[in-house]
Order: structure tokens, then sequence, then C-alpha cells
């Protein structure tokens, strides 16, 4: 297909099934798959990336490229991570010229998976992007904030309840261990909201844009992973307090109550009312006391 006609294709439910149709592939539930037809939309999330010549960009989940071409066309260099063969043959084909030019590459596979594999000499990228089911979503920010993976700027698609989760304060119905993890190293924006009419097929919930940007000065973590997993062990059961919850990953030989107090916290508290900061503290007195 010539590049010049994608907009007006990736515009198009009729051209795309037909298109679909043609090649005997149709769209998998199991993948969350969904193209977004409102070229509008499209447009505003491109310019919220803010992608310029050269721009290194990690694209996960692109489907049929409507969001990959106006990176590409914009001179950015584009990774993009599919599990889907049928897509990854029309990637080949539609981008192909880009991919000769080396400013085009496809990662095929599970993306959980095959990030970790790229070769460190290869660079981070300075964007990251998609549109993601919230298992994925979750799953992808949390082993990259794990491994010490933070991007300068990000833009999620997600369901709408999972882009409140992501901004949500303490002492709120959405406030999670994804929210605490989202927030102690990004500044987190919600953007435009995406009703079903603007993708095909039309899913059975409303979508969000999500802006993420670097902090400038995140809170100190002498221990990432240690971090994440207080962080999801006090927060595996919300009705409990965090004297019982943390006793999963306390260290041996160290008092979970003391370390509580020494943190300015009471045992009584539940971590669906403590802050980012209040938690990585709490981390912090825990490790300074080990033994």
């Amino acid at each position: 297909m010539d590049i010049n006609s994608l907009v007006d294709f990736y515009n198009s439910p009729a051209q795309l099934k037909e298109f679909l149709d043609s090649r005997n592939m149709a769209m998998q539930k199991k993948f969350g798959q969904n193209f977004m037809i409102n070229g509008d939309a499209r447009k505003k999330i491109a310019e919220q990336l803010d992608v310029s010549e050269n721009t290194k960009v990690w694209e996960i989940g692109p489907g049929l490229g409507c969001m990959t071409w106006d990176y590409l066309t914009k001179g950015a260099d584009v990774t993009v991570f599919e599990i889907d063969r049928g897509f990854i043959a029309c990637l080949h084909e539609f981008f192909k010229d880009f991919e000769d030019r080396q400013k085009f590459k496809i990662i095929e596979g599970d993306c959980l998976k095959t990030w970790k594999k790229i070769p460190a000499q290869n660079g981070m990228p300075q964007r990251v992007c998609g549109n993601l089911p919230y298992n994925i979503a979750a799953t992808f920010i949390a082993d990259t904030i794990t491994e010490g993976m933070v991007f300068e700027r990000c833009v999620w698609t997600v369901q709408k309840e999972v882009a409140e989760r992501m901004c949500a304060k303490a002492n709120t119905e959405n406030y999670s261990a994804f929210s605490v993890l989202c927030q102690w190293v990004y500044d987190v924006k919600l953007l435009n909201v995406l009703g079903a009419g603007n993708f095909w097929p039309k899913p059975n919930v409303a979508s969000q844009a999500v802006l993420f940007t670097k902090k400038e000065k995140p809170l100190e973590c002498s221990n990432t992973k240690y971090f994440v997993s207080l962080v999801h062990a006090l927060f595996s059961a919300r009705r409990k307090t965090i004297h019982n919850n943390i006793k999963q990953v306390m260290l041996p030989d160290v008092d979970a109550d003391s370390m509580i107090i020494k943190a300015g916290l009471s045992p009584n508290d539940r971590a669906e009312s403590l802050s980012v900061k209040q938690l990585l503290n709490l981390s912090e007195t825990i490790l300074a006391n080990k033994k």
C-alpha cells in the first residue's frame, strides 16, 4: 500500500475490514486489538508524545501502524513490538522504505519478554507509547521501573478506569500499587477521553490517553526491587493493615512494627492512606536497619 494513502485507510472501518478479509485476518480479542479510526484523536496523541527528527521511539502493539505512520513521517527512529504475525507482515509491507533506511524496526513476540532482550548498546528510547490492555500496561510499566528504565516521555492509551488508577492519590478508591509506581518516577497527566466510537471494532469501555513525563527530581530509592515488592505486599489485601501485609517482605531479624513506627507511621495504617513519599520512606527505613 502506498504510504500516502495510509491516512484515509486508517480512518475507514470499511477499508480496514475489507483489507483484513482479503488476507484472511481477524481481530484477536486475546490481544485486545482495536484500531483507532479517529484521525484527530491520533494527531493529538502524537503531538503529546512530541517526536521530531531522529527521536528514538518504542511503540507497543502498533497493530497496522496508524500511530507508527505519524512518527515515521516526522523523522523518528521507531521500534515497534508486535505479537500478531499477520500484523507483522503488513507492517513490513507498509513501512518497507523506512525499514530499508533503518528508521523502522519490528521486534516480534510478547513485548513483556522481548524488550528485555534488546542489547544495551542500542540505547534507550526517548519516547514510549502504546494502546494497551490493562494487564500489559501495568506489567510493562512496573517491569521497566524495576529494571531502572525510566523514559523521558510516554503516552499510553488505556481503559479510562486504568488511566484513573495511574494518577489516583492516597485515600481515594482507585489508589493502588500501580498508582504508586507510576507516580514515583513520572509526573502523570490525564489527556483526552476516547469513547468507543473512536475505535474499530468498538470496545465495550471508554479509553483515555495518559501522559507520563520523567520527574526531574524523583524520590531517591536505594533498592528499587525491594521497594516495588514492599508496595505490592502492602496493597495485596486492601482491608488489612500494613502490620499484617508487610510480614511477607520483612527482612530477617528486623521487627516490622518498630520499623513502621520509626518511619513515622502506625502499624494500623493501611497502604491506601499512605503517600508515595511515606511508602518510600518506610522502605528506606527498613533497608537502613537490616542486620
